[in-house]
């Protein structure tokens, strides 16, 4: 039986509102109470993370920037890799010209945007976003880059992926998040490694976790862990790339919530 439950959480855990329903709240306490670990495992910010922990009332490990930042139950950093100094000016050097393109940077407890949003503003319910100058980026403690488009366009995005692969190389790990939010993190940087540094600290193997996800930043951690289970409304290529990995529900119906009090309470 598994000991750690790792889920991401916009598109799988979450309903499609970015809220934690009653019936996944309460599973996921009744798993806390059987001694299970429960860890977020998202994109998202720690700050961003740490309030909606808050609000499940549960302790839970948190994986965050796609596992560039790892926090324990008691919010001490477990784990921390920074993007490159260099990686940062050469990535302001080849979007900062481009108008439709949102540039974000997640950097200690801070989210910074080049240009004001008022979508982005109203997104989270108090954690939001400050301006920064993108001829003058910061270098220093920032967990990704990541880059938006205001019209959604998944193939001008992949056409910015390709070119950050090639200019990047080893340099940088790459990945989609959503199909509309490109995101790039130090090498190695990924969910799956992540969570091998947390069933360590919890006395555990990789072998010993169940996880959840919906994106390509998920791919890593549901290939790694024990058992890896993609949602059933995922981009096809996270299908395509996990072709033996079960598949389930949609958030919209709490599909994770049923998998977890089906299987394991």
């Amino acid at each position: 039986m598994y000991k750690i439950v790792a889920s991401d959480l916009d598109g799988t855990l979450l309903t499609p509102d970015h809220k934690i329903a009653p019936f996944t709240k309460e599973v996921l306490q009744q798993l806390h109470q059987q001694g299970k670990d429960f860890v977020f495992a998202t994109g998202r910010h720690h700050v961003d993370v740490a309030e909606m922990r808050e609000q499940l009332g549960i302790p839970a490990f948190m994986i965050t920037s796609n596992g560039a930042r790892v926090h324990t139950c008691q919010g001490e950093v477990l784990f921390q890799q920074d993007v490159q100094p260099e990686v940062i000016l050469e990535l302001m050097a080849l979007t900062k010209d481009e108008p439709d393109l949102r540039i974000h940077i997640y950097r200690h407890d801070d989210w910074l945007l080049n240009i004001e949003d008022a979508y982005l503003r109203d997104f989270h319910q108090t954690f939001t976003y400050k301006l920064f100058d993108v001829n003058n980026p910061p270098l220093d403690g920032v967990a990704k880059v990541f880059f938006t488009r205001d019209d959604k366009d998944h193939d001008k995005l992949v056409v910015l992926e390709d070119k950050f692969r090639a200019v990047f190389g080893e340099r940088a790990s790459i990945a989609f998040s959503t199909p509309w939010c490109l995101e790039v993190m130090d090498i190695g940087v990924s969910k799956g490694h992540a969570l091998a540094a947390v069933a360590e600290a919890k006395g555990y193997a990789l072998t010993d976790c169940i996880a959840f996800g919906d994106g390509m930043n998920d791919v890593e951690m549901l290939s790694m862990a024990g058992k890896g289970l993609v949602m059933g409304t995922a981009h096809h290529k996270v299908m395509a790339a996990l072709p033996d990995n079960g598949v389930i529900g949609s958030c919209a119906d709490e599909a994770v919530a049923h998998y977890l009090a089906e299987h394991l309470l």
